[in-house]
Protein backbone atom coordinates (compact mmCIF):
# COMPACT_ATOMS: atom_id res chain seq x y z
CA UNK A 1 0.00 0.00 0.00
CA UNK A 2 1.29 3.49 -0.82
CA UNK A 3 0.14 6.86 0.48
CA UNK A 4 -1.08 7.75 -3.01
CA UNK A 5 -2.98 4.58 -3.88
CA UNK A 6 -6.73 5.19 -4.13
CA UNK A 7 -9.32 3.94 -1.67
CA UNK A 8 -12.46 2.50 -3.22
CA UNK A 9 -15.49 3.48 -1.16
CA UNK A 10 -18.23 0.97 -1.92
CA UNK A 11 -21.62 2.58 -1.22
CA UNK A 12 -24.60 0.30 -0.56
CA UNK A 13 -27.32 1.36 1.95
CA UNK A 14 -25.33 4.33 3.23
CA UNK A 15 -26.16 6.81 0.49
CA UNK A 16 -25.16 10.04 2.23
CA UNK A 17 -22.07 12.18 2.87
CA UNK A 18 -22.71 13.25 6.47
CA UNK A 19 -22.22 10.95 9.46
CA UNK A 20 -20.49 8.39 7.29
CA UNK A 21 -17.56 6.79 9.19
CA UNK A 22 -16.12 4.98 6.16
CA UNK A 23 -16.16 8.15 4.04
CA UNK A 24 -14.72 10.23 6.87
CA UNK A 25 -11.77 7.88 7.37
CA UNK A 26 -11.15 7.59 3.65
CA UNK A 27 -11.01 11.36 3.24
CA UNK A 28 -8.86 11.80 6.35
CA UNK A 29 -6.22 9.51 4.84
CA UNK A 30 -5.40 12.11 2.22
CA UNK A 31 -5.46 9.42 -0.43
CA UNK A 32 -7.66 9.63 -3.54
CA UNK A 33 -11.17 8.29 -2.99
CA UNK A 34 -13.14 6.48 -5.70
CA UNK A 35 -16.84 6.30 -4.72
CA UNK A 36 -18.49 3.24 -6.24
CA UNK A 37 -22.00 1.82 -6.42
CA UNK A 38 -22.46 -1.70 -7.79
CA UNK A 39 -25.70 -3.01 -9.25
CA UNK A 40 -24.82 -6.50 -8.06
CA UNK A 41 -26.53 -9.77 -7.27
CA UNK A 42 -28.08 -8.41 -4.07
CA UNK A 43 -29.49 -5.31 -5.78
CA UNK A 44 -30.79 -7.36 -8.69
CA UNK A 45 -32.67 -9.62 -6.27
CA UNK A 46 -34.74 -6.81 -4.79
CA UNK A 47 -38.41 -6.26 -5.58
CA UNK A 48 -39.77 -3.67 -8.00
CA UNK A 49 -40.46 -0.81 -5.58
CA UNK A 50 -37.28 -1.11 -3.48
CA UNK A 51 -35.08 -1.26 -6.58
CA UNK A 52 -36.90 1.73 -8.10
CA UNK A 53 -36.48 3.79 -4.93
CA UNK A 54 -32.85 2.72 -4.57
CA UNK A 55 -32.19 4.09 -8.05
CA UNK A 56 -33.52 7.49 -6.98
CA UNK A 57 -31.24 7.48 -3.96
CA UNK A 58 -28.22 6.55 -6.06
CA UNK A 59 -28.98 9.47 -8.40
CA UNK A 60 -29.19 11.84 -5.43
CA UNK A 61 -25.84 10.62 -4.06
CA UNK A 62 -24.28 10.99 -7.52
CA UNK A 63 -25.34 14.63 -7.61
CA UNK A 64 -24.15 15.29 -4.05
CA UNK A 65 -20.72 13.87 -4.83
CA UNK A 66 -20.50 15.98 -7.97
CA UNK A 67 -21.13 19.01 -5.77
CA UNK A 68 -17.99 18.07 -3.84
CA UNK A 69 -15.91 17.74 -6.99
CA UNK A 70 -16.10 13.95 -6.85
CA UNK A 71 -17.94 11.30 -8.85
CA UNK A 72 -19.99 8.18 -8.22
CA UNK A 73 -18.74 5.36 -10.41
CA UNK A 74 -21.53 2.99 -11.44
CA UNK A 75 -20.88 -0.60 -12.46
CA UNK A 76 -23.08 -3.65 -12.92
CA UNK A 77 -22.14 -7.25 -12.21
CA UNK A 78 -21.09 -9.61 -9.45
CA UNK A 79 -19.68 -7.52 -6.62
CA UNK A 80 -16.30 -9.24 -6.37
CA UNK A 81 -15.76 -9.17 -10.13
CA UNK A 82 -16.57 -5.45 -10.31
CA UNK A 83 -14.32 -4.60 -7.37
CA UNK A 84 -11.39 -6.50 -8.85
CA UNK A 85 -11.88 -4.72 -12.17
CA UNK A 86 -11.97 -1.28 -10.54
CA UNK A 87 -8.92 -2.15 -8.44
CA UNK A 88 -7.01 -3.09 -11.59
CA UNK A 89 -8.09 0.06 -13.41
CA UNK A 90 -7.25 2.47 -10.60
CA UNK A 91 -4.36 0.84 -8.78
CA UNK A 92 -6.39 0.94 -5.57
CA UNK A 93 -5.09 -1.12 -2.66
CA UNK A 94 -7.96 -0.55 -0.22
CA UNK A 95 -11.73 -1.04 -0.24
CA UNK A 96 -13.99 0.45 2.45
CA UNK A 97 -17.69 -0.18 3.02
CA UNK A 98 -20.38 0.17 5.68
CA UNK A 99 -21.56 -3.07 7.26
CA UNK A 100 -24.92 -4.69 6.52
CA UNK A 101 -26.51 -7.51 8.50
CA UNK A 102 -29.11 -9.38 6.45
CA UNK A 103 -28.11 -12.89 5.30
CA UNK A 104 -27.68 -12.09 1.60
CA UNK A 105 -25.52 -9.02 2.22
CA UNK A 106 -23.46 -10.77 4.92
CA UNK A 107 -22.75 -13.75 2.67
CA UNK A 108 -21.66 -11.46 -0.18
CA UNK A 109 -19.50 -9.28 2.06
CA UNK A 110 -17.83 -12.23 3.78
CA UNK A 111 -16.85 -13.68 0.41
CA UNK A 112 -15.64 -10.30 -0.86
CA UNK A 113 -13.52 -9.57 2.20
CA UNK A 114 -11.95 -13.02 2.14
CA UNK A 115 -11.14 -12.85 -1.57
CA UNK A 116 -9.71 -9.32 -1.47
CA UNK A 117 -7.60 -10.17 1.57
CA UNK A 118 -6.26 -13.22 -0.27
CA UNK A 119 -5.40 -10.85 -3.13
CA UNK A 120 -3.18 -8.91 -0.71
CA UNK A 121 -5.53 -5.92 -0.43
CA UNK A 122 -7.02 -4.15 2.56
CA UNK A 123 -10.77 -4.73 2.86
CA UNK A 124 -12.28 -2.86 5.81
CA UNK A 125 -15.89 -2.61 6.96
CA UNK A 126 -17.29 0.16 9.15
CA UNK A 127 -20.30 0.74 11.36
CA UNK A 128 -22.89 3.27 10.29
CA UNK A 129 -26.14 1.45 9.53
CA UNK A 130 -27.22 1.00 13.16
CA UNK A 131 -26.93 2.67 16.56
CA UNK A 132 -25.39 -0.42 18.14
CA UNK A 133 -23.53 -3.27 16.50
CA UNK A 134 -25.68 -6.39 17.09
CA UNK A 135 -22.91 -8.26 18.89
CA UNK A 136 -22.37 -5.34 21.31
CA UNK A 137 -25.79 -5.75 22.97
CA UNK A 138 -26.02 -8.78 25.26
CA UNK A 139 -28.22 -10.01 28.06
CA UNK A 140 -26.76 -10.38 31.54
CA UNK A 141 -26.09 -14.05 30.80
CA UNK A 142 -24.26 -13.22 27.59
CA UNK A 143 -26.92 -14.16 25.06
CA UNK A 144 -28.91 -12.07 22.62
CA UNK A 145 -32.24 -10.43 23.35
CA UNK A 146 -35.35 -12.26 22.20
CA UNK A 147 -37.79 -9.76 23.72
CA UNK A 148 -37.81 -6.08 22.85
CA UNK A 149 -38.49 -4.33 26.18
CA UNK A 150 -35.44 -5.71 28.05
CA UNK A 151 -33.27 -4.69 25.09
CA UNK A 152 -34.71 -1.18 25.17
CA UNK A 153 -33.93 -0.89 28.87
CA UNK A 154 -30.39 -2.15 28.26
CA UNK A 155 -29.52 0.44 25.58
CA UNK A 156 -31.64 3.51 26.27
CA UNK A 157 -29.04 5.19 28.50
CA UNK A 158 -25.95 4.28 26.50
CA UNK A 159 -23.67 7.10 25.45
CA UNK A 160 -23.41 7.32 21.70
CA UNK A 161 -20.85 9.25 19.65
CA UNK A 162 -21.67 12.54 18.00
CA UNK A 163 -22.55 12.55 14.34
CA UNK A 164 -19.77 13.21 11.86
CA UNK A 165 -19.89 16.19 9.49
CA UNK A 166 -19.76 15.68 5.77
CA UNK A 167 -16.20 16.06 4.47
CA UNK A 168 -15.31 19.49 3.18
CA UNK A 169 -13.68 17.88 0.17
CA UNK A 170 -13.22 14.40 -1.24
CA UNK A 171 -9.76 13.80 -2.74
CA UNK A 172 -10.10 12.77 -6.37
CA UNK A 173 -7.91 10.35 -8.33
CA UNK A 174 -5.77 11.63 -11.20
CA UNK A 175 -7.83 9.59 -13.61
CA UNK A 176 -11.40 8.39 -13.15
CA UNK A 177 -12.46 4.91 -14.24
CA UNK A 178 -15.33 4.61 -16.69
CA UNK A 179 -18.86 4.56 -15.31
CA UNK A 180 -22.17 3.12 -16.46
CA UNK A 181 -25.08 5.48 -17.00
CA UNK A 182 -27.72 5.11 -14.30
CA UNK A 183 -30.57 5.47 -16.79
CA UNK A 184 -29.29 2.43 -18.66
CA UNK A 185 -29.94 0.27 -15.61
CA UNK A 186 -33.69 0.97 -15.78
CA UNK A 187 -34.06 0.40 -12.04
CA UNK A 188 -37.67 1.57 -12.09
CA UNK A 189 -38.79 -0.41 -15.13
CA UNK A 190 -40.64 -3.08 -13.16
CA UNK A 191 -42.89 -0.40 -11.62
CA UNK A 192 -44.58 -0.08 -15.00
CA UNK A 193 -47.76 2.05 -14.69
CA UNK A 194 -47.11 2.75 -11.04
CA UNK A 195 -43.77 4.48 -11.62
CA UNK A 196 -44.94 8.08 -11.87
CA UNK A 197 -47.73 7.63 -9.33
CA UNK A 198 -45.38 6.38 -6.61
CA UNK A 199 -42.62 8.81 -7.61
CA UNK A 200 -44.83 11.73 -6.55
CA UNK A 201 -44.82 10.35 -2.99
CA UNK A 202 -41.04 9.86 -2.64
CA UNK A 203 -38.84 12.13 -0.54
CA UNK A 204 -35.35 11.46 -1.82
CA UNK A 205 -31.83 12.20 -0.70
CA UNK A 206 -29.79 13.37 2.25
CA UNK A 207 -30.88 17.01 2.17
CA UNK A 208 -34.57 16.09 1.99
CA UNK A 209 -34.14 13.55 4.80
CA UNK A 210 -32.53 16.10 7.11
CA UNK A 211 -35.30 18.59 6.35
CA UNK A 212 -37.89 15.90 7.09
CA UNK A 213 -36.26 15.15 10.45
CA UNK A 214 -36.11 18.85 11.36
CA UNK A 215 -39.74 19.42 10.43
CA UNK A 216 -40.84 16.44 12.47
CA UNK A 217 -38.92 17.59 15.53
CA UNK A 218 -40.26 21.12 15.18
CA UNK A 219 -43.93 20.37 14.54
CA UNK A 220 -44.99 16.78 15.31
CA UNK A 221 -42.76 15.18 17.92
CA UNK A 222 -44.77 16.70 20.80
CA UNK A 223 -47.88 14.74 19.80
CA UNK A 224 -46.14 11.67 18.40
CA UNK A 225 -47.33 9.15 20.99
CA UNK A 226 -50.99 9.57 20.01
CA UNK A 227 -50.80 10.89 16.45
CA UNK A 228 -48.56 8.08 15.17
CA UNK A 229 -51.49 5.65 15.54
CA UNK A 230 -53.89 7.73 13.45
CA UNK A 231 -53.43 6.80 9.78
CA UNK A 232 -55.53 9.71 8.52
CA UNK A 233 -53.16 12.39 9.83
CA UNK A 234 -49.49 13.16 9.27
CA UNK A 235 -48.36 12.02 12.68
CA UNK A 236 -45.20 10.01 12.02
CA UNK A 237 -41.70 11.08 11.02
CA UNK A 238 -41.84 9.41 7.59
CA UNK A 239 -38.13 8.66 7.98
CA UNK A 240 -38.33 4.91 7.35
CA UNK A 241 -37.94 5.64 3.64
CA UNK A 242 -34.71 7.56 4.21
CA UNK A 243 -33.29 5.25 6.87
CA UNK A 244 -33.75 2.33 4.49
CA UNK A 245 -31.22 3.73 2.03
CA UNK A 246 -29.01 5.42 4.59
CA UNK A 247 -29.91 8.91 3.35
CA UNK A 248 -29.88 9.81 7.02
CA UNK A 249 -28.23 7.92 9.85
CA UNK A 250 -30.06 6.40 12.77
CA UNK A 251 -27.55 8.22 14.96
CA UNK A 252 -28.70 11.61 13.62
CA UNK A 253 -32.30 10.64 14.39
CA UNK A 254 -31.34 9.43 17.88
CA UNK A 255 -29.57 12.65 18.83
CA UNK A 256 -32.46 14.75 17.49
CA UNK A 257 -34.88 12.69 19.59
CA UNK A 258 -32.70 13.06 22.67
CA UNK A 259 -32.56 16.84 22.23
CA UNK A 260 -36.36 16.94 21.95
CA UNK A 261 -36.68 14.82 25.09
CA UNK A 262 -34.35 17.11 27.02
CA UNK A 263 -36.39 20.08 25.80
CA UNK A 264 -39.42 18.64 27.58
CA UNK A 265 -41.13 16.91 24.66
CA UNK A 266 -41.99 13.67 26.44
CA UNK A 267 -43.34 11.94 23.33
CA UNK A 268 -39.78 11.92 21.99
CA UNK A 269 -39.13 8.83 24.10
CA UNK A 270 -41.67 6.93 22.00
CA UNK A 271 -39.75 7.97 18.89
CA UNK A 272 -36.49 6.75 20.47
CA UNK A 273 -38.17 3.45 21.28
CA UNK A 274 -39.16 3.07 17.62
CA UNK A 275 -35.53 3.56 16.60
CA UNK A 276 -34.54 0.79 19.02
CA UNK A 277 -37.30 -1.45 17.61
CA UNK A 278 -35.43 -1.13 14.30
CA UNK A 279 -32.25 -2.08 16.15
CA UNK A 280 -34.06 -5.06 17.67
CA UNK A 281 -34.99 -6.28 14.18
CA UNK A 282 -31.33 -6.17 13.13
CA UNK A 283 -30.22 -7.71 16.41
CA UNK A 284 -32.45 -10.66 15.57
CA UNK A 285 -31.55 -10.93 11.90
CA UNK A 286 -27.87 -11.03 12.88
CA UNK A 287 -28.25 -13.69 15.56
CA UNK A 288 -31.06 -15.71 13.96
CA UNK A 289 -30.95 -15.13 10.18
CA UNK A 290 -33.66 -17.77 9.70
CA UNK A 291 -36.19 -15.07 10.63
CA UNK A 292 -36.25 -13.91 6.99
CA UNK A 293 -37.26 -17.29 5.58
CA UNK A 294 -38.55 -19.64 8.30
CA UNK A 295 -40.75 -19.56 11.36
CA UNK A 296 -38.66 -18.08 14.15
CA UNK A 297 -40.63 -20.26 16.55
CA UNK A 298 -40.06 -23.71 15.09
CA UNK A 299 -43.21 -25.06 16.73
CA UNK A 300 -45.15 -23.18 14.05
CA UNK A 301 -43.67 -25.28 11.24
CA UNK A 302 -46.60 -27.70 11.33
CA UNK A 303 -49.30 -25.00 11.47
CA UNK A 304 -51.76 -25.46 8.56
CA UNK A 305 -51.50 -22.05 6.92
CA UNK A 306 -52.76 -21.64 3.38
CA UNK A 307 -49.73 -21.33 1.09
CA UNK A 308 -51.39 -21.00 -2.35
CA UNK A 309 -50.98 -17.42 -3.57
CA UNK A 310 -53.45 -18.07 -6.40
CA UNK A 311 -56.39 -18.25 -4.03
CA UNK A 312 -59.09 -15.66 -4.75
CA UNK A 313 -58.93 -14.22 -1.25
CA UNK A 314 -55.17 -13.57 -1.59
CA UNK A 315 -55.75 -11.63 -4.81
CA UNK A 316 -58.56 -9.68 -3.11
CA UNK A 317 -56.13 -8.82 -0.30
CA UNK A 318 -53.46 -7.62 -2.72
CA UNK A 319 -55.99 -5.57 -4.68
CA UNK A 320 -57.56 -3.90 -1.65
CA UNK A 321 -60.87 -5.64 -2.40
CA UNK A 322 -61.45 -7.71 0.75
CA UNK A 323 -64.58 -5.79 1.70
CA UNK A 324 -62.90 -4.73 4.95
CA UNK A 325 -62.37 -0.99 4.69
CA UNK A 326 -59.33 -0.62 6.94
CA UNK A 327 -57.53 -3.44 5.12
CA UNK A 328 -58.47 -2.18 1.68
CA UNK A 329 -57.57 1.46 2.36
CA UNK A 330 -54.14 0.43 3.62
CA UNK A 331 -53.49 -1.88 0.68
CA UNK A 332 -54.41 0.88 -1.77
CA UNK A 333 -52.21 3.36 0.08
CA UNK A 334 -49.38 0.90 -0.59
CA UNK A 335 -50.07 0.83 -4.34
CA UNK A 336 -50.13 4.63 -4.62
CA UNK A 337 -47.35 5.71 -2.24
CA UNK A 338 -45.15 2.65 -1.90
CA UNK A 339 -45.61 3.00 1.86
CA UNK A 340 -48.16 1.99 4.46
CA UNK A 341 -48.98 3.47 7.84
CA UNK A 342 -47.75 1.26 10.68
CA UNK A 343 -51.25 0.75 12.09
CA UNK A 344 -52.35 -0.33 8.63
CA UNK A 345 -49.45 -2.79 8.41
CA UNK A 346 -50.57 -4.49 11.60
CA UNK A 347 -54.17 -4.70 10.41
CA UNK A 348 -53.46 -6.06 6.92
CA UNK A 349 -50.94 -8.57 8.29
CA UNK A 350 -53.33 -9.78 10.95
CA UNK A 351 -56.15 -10.11 8.41
CA UNK A 352 -54.01 -12.12 5.98
CA UNK A 353 -52.46 -14.47 8.53
CA UNK A 354 -55.40 -14.88 10.89
CA UNK A 355 -58.71 -14.08 9.22
CA UNK A 356 -57.60 -15.59 5.89
CA UNK A 357 -55.24 -18.12 7.54
CA UNK A 358 -52.59 -17.47 4.87
CA UNK A 359 -48.88 -17.95 5.46
CA UNK A 360 -46.97 -14.86 6.50
CA UNK A 361 -44.48 -15.53 3.69
CA UNK A 362 -47.14 -14.45 1.17
CA UNK A 363 -47.40 -11.05 2.82
CA UNK A 364 -43.65 -10.81 3.34
CA UNK A 365 -43.03 -11.32 -0.39
CA UNK A 366 -45.75 -8.85 -1.43
CA UNK A 367 -44.34 -6.12 0.80
CA UNK A 368 -40.83 -6.89 -0.45
CA UNK A 369 -42.02 -6.09 -3.95
CA UNK A 370 -44.25 -3.11 -3.16
CA UNK A 371 -42.61 -1.06 -0.37
CA UNK A 372 -40.24 1.78 -1.19
CA UNK A 373 -39.13 1.64 2.45
CA UNK A 374 -38.64 -2.14 2.36
CA UNK A 375 -36.15 -3.23 4.97
CA UNK A 376 -35.22 -6.92 5.22
CA UNK A 377 -35.04 -7.02 9.02
CA UNK A 378 -38.11 -4.94 9.80
CA UNK A 379 -40.21 -6.65 7.15
CA UNK A 380 -39.39 -10.10 8.51
CA UNK A 381 -39.90 -9.15 12.15
CA UNK A 382 -43.15 -7.31 11.39
CA UNK A 383 -44.73 -10.22 9.57
CA UNK A 384 -43.68 -12.85 12.08
CA UNK A 385 -44.76 -10.60 14.97
CA UNK A 386 -48.20 -10.25 13.42
CA UNK A 387 -48.54 -13.94 12.58
CA UNK A 388 -47.47 -15.03 16.08
CA UNK A 389 -44.56 -17.12 14.82
CA UNK A 390 -41.83 -14.65 15.69
CA UNK A 391 -39.94 -13.38 18.72
CA UNK A 392 -41.65 -10.96 21.07
CA UNK A 393 -44.77 -11.64 19.00
CA UNK A 394 -48.31 -10.53 19.50
CA UNK A 395 -49.99 -13.51 21.19
CA UNK A 396 -51.19 -15.91 18.52
CA UNK A 397 -54.69 -15.83 19.97
CA UNK A 398 -54.93 -12.02 19.63
CA UNK A 399 -56.84 -11.35 16.43
CA UNK A 400 -57.26 -7.69 15.57
CA UNK A 401 -60.83 -6.77 14.64
CA UNK A 402 -60.31 -4.48 11.62
CA UNK A 403 -63.75 -2.90 12.01
CA UNK A 404 -63.37 -1.86 15.65
CA UNK A 405 -59.78 -0.82 14.89
CA UNK A 406 -61.13 1.50 12.20
CA UNK A 407 -63.66 2.97 14.64
CA UNK A 408 -60.86 3.58 17.11
CA UNK A 409 -58.16 4.97 14.84
CA UNK A 410 -60.11 6.47 11.93
CA UNK A 411 -63.22 7.76 13.67
CA UNK A 412 -64.01 10.39 11.04
CA UNK A 413 -63.02 8.07 8.19
CA UNK A 414 -60.34 10.44 6.91
CA UNK A 415 -58.10 7.52 6.02
CA UNK A 416 -60.87 5.60 4.28
CA UNK A 417 -61.96 8.68 2.32
CA UNK A 418 -58.39 9.20 1.16
CA UNK A 419 -58.05 5.72 -0.36
CA UNK A 420 -61.44 4.17 -1.20
CA UNK A 421 -63.28 5.49 -4.26
CA UNK A 422 -66.32 3.24 -4.42
CA UNK A 423 -68.01 4.61 -1.30
CA UNK A 424 -68.08 8.24 -2.44
CA UNK A 425 -69.78 10.26 -5.15
CA UNK A 426 -66.71 12.51 -5.52
CA UNK A 427 -63.72 10.32 -4.67
CA UNK A 428 -60.50 11.91 -3.51
CA UNK A 429 -57.56 12.42 -5.85
CA UNK A 430 -55.51 9.85 -3.95
CA UNK A 431 -58.30 7.28 -4.12
CA UNK A 432 -58.56 7.74 -7.90
CA UNK A 433 -54.79 7.57 -8.38
CA UNK A 434 -54.94 3.96 -7.22
CA UNK A 435 -56.48 3.03 -10.57
CA UNK A 436 -53.57 4.67 -12.41
CA UNK A 437 -51.01 2.69 -10.42
CA UNK A 438 -52.35 -0.86 -10.53
CA UNK A 439 -51.80 -3.44 -13.30
CA UNK A 440 -54.27 -3.13 -16.16
CA UNK A 441 -55.07 -6.83 -16.01
CA UNK A 442 -56.67 -6.30 -12.59
CA UNK A 443 -59.47 -4.64 -14.56
CA UNK A 444 -60.64 -2.46 -11.64
CA UNK A 445 -62.59 0.79 -11.89
CA UNK A 446 -63.77 3.42 -9.37
CA UNK A 447 -67.25 2.69 -10.70
CA UNK A 448 -67.12 -0.84 -9.33
CA UNK A 449 -69.39 -1.71 -6.42
CA UNK A 450 -67.52 -2.04 -3.16
CA UNK A 451 -67.30 -5.78 -2.36
CA UNK A 452 -68.85 -7.72 0.47
CA UNK A 453 -66.28 -9.07 2.97
CA UNK A 454 -64.24 -12.03 1.78
CA UNK A 455 -64.24 -13.11 5.41
CA UNK A 456 -66.08 -11.19 8.11
CA UNK A 457 -64.18 -10.26 11.28
CA UNK A 458 -66.34 -12.61 13.33
CA UNK A 459 -65.97 -15.60 11.02
CA UNK A 460 -62.26 -15.00 10.57
CA UNK A 461 -61.65 -14.77 14.30
CA UNK A 462 -63.56 -17.99 14.94
CA UNK A 463 -61.71 -19.88 12.22
CA UNK A 464 -58.35 -18.68 13.55
CA UNK A 465 -59.11 -19.58 17.16
CA UNK A 466 -60.43 -22.99 16.11
CA UNK A 467 -57.18 -23.64 14.24
CA UNK A 468 -55.09 -22.52 17.21
CA UNK A 469 -57.06 -24.47 19.80
CA UNK A 470 -55.48 -27.84 19.29
CA UNK A 471 -52.00 -26.68 18.37
CA UNK A 472 -49.13 -27.35 20.77
CA UNK A 473 -47.68 -23.88 21.29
Amino acid sequence: MTSTSPIILWFRRDLRLGDHPALTEACASGRPVVPLFIHDEVVAGQGAAPRFRLGLSVASLRDALAGKGSRLILRQGRALDVLRAIIKETGATTVYWSRLYDPDAKARDTDVKSALTDDGLEAKSFAGHLLFEPWSVETQTGGFYKVYTPMWKAVRDRDLPDTLPAPAQIPAPNRWPASDKLDDWQMGADMRRGHDVVLAHCTVGESAARHRLSAFMAHRIATYKTARDIPGVEGTSGLSENLTYGEISSLACWHAGQRALHDGKGDAEVFLRELVWREFAYHLIHHTPRIVSDNWREEWDAFPWNTDERRAEVLAWKQGRTGIRFVDAAMRELQVTGKMHNRGRMIVASYLTKHLMCHWKIGLAWFEDQLIDWDPANNALGWQWSAGSGPDATPYFRVFNPVTQLDKFDKDRDFVKAWLAEDYENPSKTALSFYNAIPLHWNLSPDDTYPDPVVTPEAGRKAALDAYQNRDF
